[in-house]
């Protein structure tokens, strides 16, 4: 126990000298030069020090690529940011005020999954982003699931991509922590316990993200859901020898 909590005080430190430096060099490039590439450096370099080790296969996501990734853990977002220079998608209701502030910085995207009447509108929101430049990704699960499942993914936000103005890829993206999915997913525990476990965790952790080919675009956006549940579901389950731990949902 010890140990763990050293390890942890350790990272938030590291976290809190990353954040000190790419913060003012973040507000300096805006100003500058009307752009900003810090918030993606800083995702991924925290997430090194988190300890995260991330291979990416598969092409660089090109602007206007509407990502659809499965959820494991909170470490996703520095992960897939330092990967891909993504934007997310999340709930409004993200933490408090210094959370949304820090997420702001990288042009999130919040809507309320509660207001199903409002999905429409939500939806809009997403197809405006996605006529920037920079990629955007949609967790189609929308919650978390024990690590060793992929849920059904949900398509109402993916009708995005018929209300933006410019031609949309959508690519699935598989994210794979290999056995240690189950010990990191944000699962049946408290936030704060979640959080100080992966910051306690000894050693370095090997994540391995898949960008896959877009996909056809002439279906509908439930025919899209499932497309992408099946293509991440493949990816995953190649990675294992048993027999495969995702199934498709029909």
């Amino acid at each position: 126990m010890r140990g763990s909590a050293f390890r942890a005080a350790g990272r938030v430190a590291l976290l809190v000298g990353l954040f000190a430096v790419c913060v003012p060099l973040h507000l300096l490039s805006r100003l500058v030069l009307g752009r900003s590439r810090w918030p993606p450096r800083f995702l991924g370099a925290a997430g090194w020090i988190i300890g995260a080790r991330t291979r990416v296969g598969g092409e660089t996501p090109p602007p206007h690529s509407l990502l659809l990734c499965n959820p494991v853990s909170w470490l996703d977002i520095f992960v897939l940011g330092g990967a891909t220079r993504c934007a997310f998608v999340s709930k409004d209701n993200l933490g408090n005020g210094f959370v949304h502030w820090l997420a702001d910085f990288n042009n999130t995207i919040y809507v309320s999954r509660e207001q199903r009447k409002a999905a429409k509108n939500q939806a809009v929101t997403i197809a405006e982003a996605l006529e920037r430049d920079q990629p955007v990704a949609l967790f189609p699960e929308g919650t978390v699931g024990p690590g060793d499942q992929l849920l059904p993914f949900r398509s109402t936000l993916i009708e995005a991509v018929n209300f933006a103005r410019r031609d949309v890829e959508v690519r699935p993206v598989a994210v794979d922590y290999g056995p240690a999915a189950t010990q990191i997913s944000w699962f049946d525990t408290s936030g704060r316990d979640n959080v100080l476990q992966i910051l306690g965790r000894p050693g370095t952790l090997p994540v391995t993200v898949t960008i896959l080919p877009p996909l056809d675009r002439t279906g509908d956006r439930k025919a899209l859901a499932r497309a992408a549940h099946d293509a991440i579901a493949k990816t995953l389950a190649s990675s294992r020898a048993a027999t495969p731990l995702y199934p498709a949902d029909r």
